[in-house]
């Protein structure tokens, strides 16, 4: 009869199959794998393709850019001491997110025009659906713009550049982050219709959360007044 310790030294076939159920990676035959997907995928993208690879890079760079700087801004007010005056930082940071913002366009553009074009794609329903797309991008854009005004579509709530309350207007009525979903769609819509025209060098704001949070302080802080 084997004591406790004697028990304990014994891996049981449920441990073994605890840690390593299936075998391993080792047992998998890579061979039968289906890569048609990626085949099919690769046929239409290029992703070694310089243009298409300084593509995602400004789209991921350019919101991380102005949403680090302005929250950064919104913390320190570093930027409005430097230039003395809270409009004058906000109007610097718009010419940086502008310039950017051309420059996503451009190599938007590029990559575009350079990668494999979907025969799919080249028929007038497509051209159609593209030019809706692009109308309801420019429409979301710049109703979004004439709502906020230039220092609210360029981060001025982040200056303290305040209104008197959050903008609740349309578009912000219908939804959230509007400039967001109309870049979105232009750039779709571009992709979809493939007109020969650029109008995606529009600012997007993804930080609705962020606000809605600023205009809170603003009104605990009216109410602690009163």
């Amino acid at each position: 009869m084997k004591g406790s310790g004697d028990q304990g030294s014994e891996p049981t076939s449920s441990s073994v199959a605890g840690t390593d159920c299936c075998g391993g990676l080792g047992n998998i035959d890579f061979r039968q794998a289906d890569f048609c997907v990626m085949t099919w995928f690769l046929g239409y993208v290029d992703p070694l393709d310089p243009g298409f690879v300084a593509a995602l890079l400004t789209i991921a760079f350019n919101p991380l850019y102005w949403n680090v700087v302005a929250r950064w801004e919104h913390k320190t007010r570093k930027l409005s001491r430097a230039f003395g005056s809270p409009y004058l930082a906000c109007y610097s940071l718009s010419i940086t997110i502008l310039l950017l913002n051309f420059l996503r366009s451009h190599c938007f553009t590029q990559a575009m025009l350079n990668q494999p074009r979907m025969e799919s794609l080249d028929t007038p329903v497509a051209h159609c659906l593209g030019l809706m797309l692009l109308g309801v991008g420019v429409v979301l854009v710049l109703s979004s713009f004439f709502a906020l005004g230039f220092t609210g579509t360029f981060l001025g709530d982040y200056f303290g550049i305040l209104k008197e309350a959050r903008v609740i207007v349309f578009p912000f009525s219908v939804l959230d982050n509007p400039m967001y979903w109309g870049s979105t769609a232009n750039y779709l819509g571009w992709v979809v219709g493939h007109p020969q025209d650029l109008l995606t060098a529009a600012s997007p704001r993804c930080c609705r959360p962020f606000t809605a949070e600023i205009y809170r302080q603003k009104a605990s802080g009216a109410l602690k007044r009163s």
